[in-house]
């Protein structure tokens, strides 16, 4: 299953009407997507505009793979679940968003190789035609919780070591 997500705060009408073109080309219904407060409605695959926290992770730890904005609460959340993620950031431009953020956050994922990025909705389809390639990759698991060693270091920067 591919769980589309443009996280609760806005819609993100671009990205989700291209994996809607795309369901629509290649006949993948096994699509479900969190669209946000939008009154545009995607005609090939399954959607809600909200889901609550606990439903939303259980999306992305029954997916194969994560479409998404690349907002962290989506980011964090499939790299905790060792699920492969591939985003299109928001762009300040298109006001989409207040500024590029996404654009600054995706580059620098995709620089660790966390992550698959499609800076417009030409790659973002691109990518979704070679989707079963990034499904057999294993995603990168983030620990839940920061290291002890780093958790130690702070605790002496701020002066409060136990």
């Amino acid at each position: 299953m591919i769980f589309v997500t443009v996280g609760a705060q806005m819609p993100f009408d671009r990205l989700v009407r291209t994996v809607d073109q795309w369901a629509a080309r290649c006949g993948n219904h096994d699509v479900f997507a969190q669209i946000g407060p939008t009154p545009w409605r995607p005609q090939h695959i399954r959607w809600t505009s909200f889901l609550a926290p606990e439903a939303f992770r259980q999306h992305v730890a029954a997916a194969d793979v994560v479409v998404a904005h690349a907002g962290m609460g989506s980011i964090i959340t499939a790299l905790e679940l060792g699920k492969p993620i591939l985003v299109m950031p928001r762009r300040g431009n298109l006001k989409e968003t207040r500024n590029d953020h996404q654009v600054a956050t995706a580059k620098h994922f995709l620089a660790q190789g966390r992550i698959q990025v499609a800076f417009d909705e030409v790659e973002l389809a691109a990518r979704l035609a070679s989707l079963e390639s990034l499904i057999k990759q294993k995603g990168d698991i983030l620990p839940p919780s920061a290291s002890p060693e780093l958790i130690l270091a702070l605790q002496h920067f701020i002066g409060q070591v136990p």
